[in-house]
């Protein structure tokens, strides 16, 4: 099958993440992106969920009261003491 060249831009910092990466995984940067391409071709779309996903208040809260250390319980040591406090 015949070859071309495809010629893309990336920021430095991120080719070499994906260059460092794809040498873990045994590929090269070429391979890795035909995979892509042709993992695209097949599916007829992006392989992977594109979205903004962008949290809800609530979740927001939950992930602030996480990361302050807020409204936390537990430790609980048995299922029976976790369902005790949620029927609470």
């Amino acid at each position: 099958m015949a070859q071309t060249n495809v010629n893309i831009r990336m920021e430095e910092n991120l080719k070499k993440q994906f260059d460092n990466l794809c040498n873990e995984l045994g590929l090269t940067m070429t391979s890795a992106i035909n995979i892509f391409a042709k993992t695209m071709v097949r599916q007829r779309g992006i392989p992977f969920e594109v979205s903004l996903h962008i949290p809800n208040e609530e979740t927001l809260q939950a992930i602030d009261d996480v990361n302050n250390e807020r409204n936390l319980r537990g430790p609980f040591h048995s299922v029976a003491e976790l369902m005790e406090d949620l029927n609470a």
